[in-house]
């Protein structure tokens, strides 16, 4: 399994339109996308395989890049399709029993918010990756607190884990955080809401590779 070090990591949204939603991942794909997450966002009733029938298509466009393909909070999902991990939103009950539960090498991310013990929690469990949420204000981010600079610095004292952020991130502003230390930016509506997601992915990434 391809190890999460960083890079632009795609949200997606799976409440949208499934050939536009596709589409624009295909694009967001070529413009260098490494690692994409499948948001708990599901239209209203969806049904477990319907959801699963969704993953698997995703899963299929992501292989030709050889990019992981992780679940938010829905863990259960793993046993049923090829996903490759899950991003919690807070510490679950029990990882260990997760991990047993679905009986295969998986990634798996937390968002940290402003809670440095969280990042304690992340190192002393070697989870693969750590997010940051929100840097800036966002709609997609909801009810993210927005994180001080100095969280991330502290972070990166704390541990040797890869180290995304997300919210309200844009190509411009992202410049504005060199120095932070930071690995990879997770993005939704900056991808998915533009016309030309290759186009924008291929930004942020520009962004990114200068801080």
């Amino acid at each position: 399994m391809k190890k999460i070090d960083g890079g632009l990591y795609l949200v997606l949204d799976p409440s949208k339109e499934k050939t536009m939603l596709l589409n624009q991942l295909s694009a967001a794909l070529n413009g260098g996308v490494k690692v994409l997450q499948i948001w708990n966002n599901w239209r209203r009733g969806m049904l477990q395989d319907d959801k699963v029938l969704l993953i698997n298509e995703i899963i299929k466009l992501a292989k030709h890049f050889s990019v992981p393909v992780l679940i938010n909070e829905e863990w259960e999902l793993l046993k049923h399709t090829e996903l490759n991990g899950v991003h919690f939103d807070s510490v679950p009950t029990s990882l260990d029993q997760i991990k047993r539960d679905v009986g295969r090498d998986i990634s798996i991310g937390i968002t940290c918010g402003n809670n440095i013990e969280l990042v304690k929690w992340a190192d002393d469990h070697k989870v693969d990756y750590i997010s940051f949420c929100s840097i800036y204000p966002s709609k997609s981010a909801g009810s993210c607190v927005i994180v001080s600079p100095v969280t991330i610095q502290k972070a990166n004292e704390l541990t040797n884990i890869p180290i995304f952020i997300s919210g309200g991130i844009t190509p411009e502003n992202l410049l504005q955080l060199e120095g932070l230390g930071v690995d990879g930016v997770a993005v939704i509506s900056g991808i998915l809401e533009s016309k030309t997601p290759k186009k924008s992915s291929l930004a942020y990434i520009q962004s990114l590779n200068k801080i």
